[in-house]
């Protein structure tokens, strides 16, 4: 289990870094959270905290961003939120990216929550009264 409690954009490095250390095994992360509780800014630090010096964007049209990390690894971005259907998930291969043993982070998970491995990392951004962000997951 891991919940953080983030006040900063600042603040989110660390929660990443945490985040990632909480689950050292574990390659497929889905980020649960209303329309702009901040996942995208959240995978940004992962992705950073992660190795990658490439600019982490939303893949909202393309569905799938792929960002090169210093030591060579791939991390995979999903964002499943225009999505129709679970068909289109087929037709993007979902599989060929969830089983590489490969960072998969997913936006919008909900849309394709059949087709999400067992050892899936659920993690939930909460937004709070005051405007910070409860982060918290479990596998």
């Amino acid at each position: 289990m891991y919940s953080e409690n983030v006040t900063t954009i600042k603040a989110l490095g660390r929660a990443a870094k945490k985040l990632i250390n909480a689950f050292p095994d574990q390659r497929v992360f889905a980020f649960y959270g209303k329309m702009g509780a901040g996942k995208t800014t959240f995978i940004q630090a992962v992705c950073h905290e992660l190795g990658t010096p490439d600019n982490v964007t939303s893949p909202t049209f393309a569905l799938i961003n792929e960002y090169k990390t210093d030591a060579g690894g791939s991390i995979f971005h999903f964002d499943f939120y225009r999505i129709k259907d679970l068909e289109e998930a087929f037709d993007l291969g979902y599989e060929d990216y969830f089983y590489s043993g490969n960072y998969c982070l997913i936006e919008w998970p909900e849309k394709i929550e059949p087709l999400l491995p067992q050892n899936v990392v659920e993690v939930k951004i909460d937004v709070q009264e005051n405007g910070d962000r409860l982060i918290s997951a479990k596998f």
